[in-house]
């Protein structure tokens, strides 16, 4: 079965998010962790500042949650670049047990879900699941070097600078991942690299029907359901189609790309990249749950599967998806004190948590 109904209980302790420059100033800015001020990360290429920034997201979200690396059992993640070189350098440095996943933009919520799964056997205690992107990386490897100065068509997206990671847990907390669907691979034959959103929209529509299908629930339980990247177009586009299947998405929906930035920042229909849902997700939405604003939440990160090689060579444009409901354990009365004590505790962090503090000092 495509969802999974969690018996046992897998709670998100914790979540970290940063951003760069230009999603800082967006509405969400408040509530991120951490701004970045220069998004080269004093290093000499994109895809070391890339690196580095997914370094940062995923120490941050261990400290935040009273963690030691140490405590973390596996790291699960991905990135854009080939070969989720991101990713795999930051496990690297972490000296961490890895598990690499590429849902392009969807690769939030397919961490969260195999994290989920992971802890409710008892293969781990505690995972972080995380992703980001980087605005000028993608750029060089999707379409074209930034010096070129290409002009972008109306319906082209603008690839965040940012990220988040979550920390997935056995150990009782506020946010409990209910349960988590995994997309089906759907394709409505678009060819433009420059709409993201009308190709991922029919995997986003299919997940979310599937999803309400097998839980039993309307779009009215929800206090928020989220889309990742379809921006303005492919928002659009998602409504439609699930208006054919009976389906109404209301007020209570949004999506992360048109979220991020506002009306004054010329970024077309809106944010994109697995950063994009990573960091509105381990932001606003965790924010809004912990004050009781959101009880019940579905986030659905959508991916766009193609590369460089299939769009030069005229294929379509794969779209996946994949579903994590969050809900409010308003049952959890000793979260308090856990969380105290949690701060008082003596964390032994490692030496490249002490090198990007002092990194985030001098920027």
């Amino acid at each position: 079965m495509q969802t999974h109904i969690l018996k046992h209980s897998v709670y998100l302790k914790s979540g970290y998010s940063i951003v760069g420059p230009l999603e800082g100033k967006g509405p969400l800015k408040d509530y991120f962790d951490y701004i970045i001020k220069d998004d080269t990360m004093k290093e000499k290429t994109f895809e070391k500042s890339e690196r580095k920034l997914l370094q940062h997201i995923i120490l941050g979200a261990i400290d935040k949650a009273g963690l030691s690396v140490r405590d973390i059992d596996l790291f699960i993640g991905g990135d854009l670049l080939n070969q989720i070189v991101s990713s795999s350098f930051t496990a690297r440095e972490l000296e961490l047990p890895f598990v690499g996943l590429y849902s392009a933009c969807a690769t939030m919520t397919e961490s969260l879900a195999i994290a989920s799964l992971f802890i409710e056997l008892g293969i781990a205690k505690h995972i972080v699941a995380g992703t980001c992107t980087h605005f000028s990386s993608a750029e060089r490897q999707y379409r074209f070097p930034l010096e070129l100065g290409n002009q972008r068509p109306p319906t082209a997206q603008w690839t965040i600078t940012g990220g988040g990671a979550s920390i997935i847990t056995n150990e009782k907390s506020k946010i409990k991942i209910y349960a988590v669907t995994f997309g089906k691979v759907i394709d409505f034959g678009i060819t433009d690299v420059n709409n993201m959103g009308a190709a991922m929209a029919p995997a986003a529509a299919d997940t979310i029907k599937t999803h309400l299908k097998n839980t039993n629930h309307s779009t009215k339980d929800y206090d928020m359901i989220l889309t990742g990247d379809l921006g303005k177009l492919g928002s659009e586009i998602l409504i439609d189609l699930l208006e054919h299947e009976n389906i109404i998405l209301g007020k209570n929906y949004a999506d992360c790309g048109c979220m991020i930035f506002d009306k004054t920042e010329r970024v077309f229909m809106g944010g994109s990249g697995a950063g994009c849902s990573a960091s509105v997700l381990n932001s606003y939405v965790l924010h809004k749950m912990l004050k009781g604003d959101f009880k019940r939440v579905l986030i659905v990160s959508t991916g766009a599967l193609m590369s460089t090689t299939t769009s030069q060579q005229g294929d379509t444009i794969p779209g996946i998806a994949h579903a994590v409901e969050l809900v409010l354990d308003t049952a959890s009365e000793k979260d308090k004190n856990t969380q105290s004590s949690n701060k008082k505790k003596i964390i032994t962090r490692s030496k490249t948590t002490k090198i990007i503090k002092k990194e985030r000092q001098n920027d």
